[in-house]
């Protein structure tokens, strides 16, 4: 697995767009400089994320998103070789 984020990306299962394996690495989003933390979905190349549009659903259950754009900056929390096990060590 490279260290860049995929150029779009979605964290609803049921979406075409959604790693599983990538989305284990905490994949954090800085929207025109600013962190956010509600990201629903984004593209890097169309400069748009969506995110959740306070409480409201639906009819199938999902969120409602609005779409806003900007300059996406998608970056890794996590390396790519971190371990379950990496708070075993005794030191």
């Amino acid at each position: 697995m490279t260290d860049t984020p995929p150029d779009r990306l979605s964290v609803n299962p049921r979406s075409p767009l959604y790693d599983a394996e990538v989305l284990q690495r905490d994949v954090g989003i800085r929207f025109n400089g600013v962190e956010k933390n509600n990201v629903e979905e984004y593209c890097v190349s169309e400069g748009w994320i969506k995110v959740a549009a306070g409480r409201s659903l639906d009819r199938k259950g999902n969120p409602m998103t609005l779409k806003l754009k900007g300059m996406v900056e998608p970056y890794f929390k996590r390396g790519a070789e971190t371990t379950e096990d990496e708070g075993d060590a005794e030191g």
